[in-house]
């Protein structure tokens, strides 16, 4: 109890100093004016840009350690101020950050010779690069990007969500702070106090940023892509979960209900929905509602909730993205016990809860005749964002032609949605997975641009 008071005093220390402007408290990384954000991450990236990759990565562990300690702290700062998530899957990914996320182990050099000479294909870094962060991973993005982008030697100047903006205040100025201890210079990522869509624009025309990052809606990636400039682009998906009968039903529910209700449905990549062959539909339902705290929502109730958490456009409710299933039906006055972590219903594929990406723990499911009818409903819920799909099945073949069908940039296999991120899985963590513009997963390897170098008639030694 002691421990936990502790954090909720800092926790509050924190917040009242962020509500003083940054600049004044003298935060390293955090500015006024995004044209100063800009030229300080432009002089700093002259000292990063000629760091020895052994340096590179001493200032990337003492990033990995300051996340470690700090883990809880930023968890409880997110949940507090955007109220989405929750904590104890918050540290979790903060800690998964700090242990999986590619640092400068990423980059390598490629070589070839010949009779005429040999030639160096060498990785080298944009130089600035402008990143646009949203409000559900607020923290982790600016962490997972800063790591990537310092492995290849640049610099980057955020425009964080407004309403994660204390969050992310914070992560900066240890970032930096990091850099320092480490021997390396300030403002290795850098902001501004107010972020707006001004400063936004401000930085994606900026002729000193040379590489666009964006991690959000569709409307802020279509943004970027129509800057002109080189861009990344980290979008919305709507993941389906399909299972047929060859799956193992009952871990085929612990594994869709766990990766579901991760954070309360925040990650991108977290199953939105599930496709049932109709033969193991019902014996799914059973297990989810008896073994995996899921609440089956009456016709009546599920109009009260579609009602609350979108509007007649089918616009989110900003009160409802990332809340816990009991508040969810809570705000539509039912009141259900402690262990109820996830709503669920069956219905057709049009219905809105089902079709729109919510990121609540919400998890409609289809009825499908067969695979081959599963197959057509998944990728039709996926709406062609290429983002993720997740399958339970133990036929080879259907799992090959399921992942060739949706084509999708992560594609589950008989597991939780996160174990696409090394949470559990083989894998690697970011939080910026750039299906839109195919980079995939992002890491350093995707901050980097190829130079070659050509000697001519010399070293070639067979």
């Amino acid at each position: 109890m002691a421990d936990e008071q502790l954090v909720q005093n800092v926790v509050r220390e924190v917040v009242a100093r962020m509500q003083i402007s940054a600049p004044a408290r003298g935060m390293h990384g955090v500015f006024s004016d995004m044209e100063e954000a800009i030229e300080a991450a432009r002089t700093a990236q002259q000292t990063v840009r000629l760091l020895p990759m052994d340096q590179r990565e001493k200032i990337i562990g003492a990033i990995r350690r300051k996340t470690r300690e700090n883990a809880e702290i930023l968890a409880r700062m997110a949940v507090n101020e955007t109220g989405m998530g929750n904590v104890g899957d918050k540290i979790l990914k903060h800690l998964l950050v700090a242990d999986k996320v590619p640092g400068t182990e990423d980059i390598s050099t490629r070589a070839f010779s010949g009779d005429r000479g040999l030639t160096l294909i060498e990785m080298g870094p944009f130089g600035v690069i402008g990143a646009i962060t949203p409000c559900t991973n607020p923290s982790e993005t600016v962490l997972c990007n800063t790591i990537g982008m310092l492995a290849g030697g640049n610099t980057v100047v955020f425009n964080p969500h407004p309403q994660a903006i204390k969050t992310t205040l914070f992560t900066i100025q240890m970032v930096n702070e990091a850099s320092l201890e480490a021997g390396g210079p300030d403002n290795i990522a850098c902001t501004v106090d107010a972020p707006t869509l001004a400063t936004s624009e401000i930085m994606m025309k900026s002729p000193h940023i040379k590489l666009l990052v964006a991690t959000g809606g569709p409307g802020v990636v279509t943004a970027v892509l129509s800057s002109g400039k080189r861009a990344i682009g980290a979008g919305a998906g709507n993941p389906p979960a399909l299972v047929d009968e060859t799956a193992d039903i009952r871990k085929a529910a612990e594994d869709i209900v766990n990766g579901c209700t991760f954070d309360n449905n925040l990650p991108c990549i977290a199953e939105k929905e599930i496709v049932a062959v109709d033969s193991i539909a019902d014996e799914l339902l059973h297990y989810m509602l008896t073994e995996q705290g899921c609440y089956q929502a009456s016709e009546e109730e599920l109009d009260r909730l579609t009602k609350a958490v979108m509007d007649e456009k089918g616009r989110l409710n900003r009160k409802a993205v990332g809340r816990s299933a009991r508040k969810l039906l809570s705000m539509i006055g039912v009141e259900v016990d402690a262990n109820i972590r996830c709503i669920t219903f069956f219905g057709p594929k049009e219905h809105p809860l089902i079709t729109t990406e919510l990121m609540m723990p919400i998890l409609g499911i289809v009825r499908v005749k067969d695979f081959a009818e599963g197959l057509e409903t998944a990728a039709w819920l996926e709406h062609g964002n290429k983002h993720s799909a997740h399958i339970h099945s133990k036929n080879v073949d259907r799992i090959t032609e399921y992942a060739r069908r949706l084509d999708t940039t992560i594609t589950v296999k008989n597991g939780p949605s996160y174990a696409a991120l090394g949470f559990g899985g083989e894998s690697y963590c970011t939080f910026t997975i750039a299906s839109r513009t195919g980079e995939g997963l992002t890491s350093a390897r995707s901050f980097i641009k190829s130079r070659h170098c050509v000697m001519t008639d010399s070293l070639c030694v067979r």
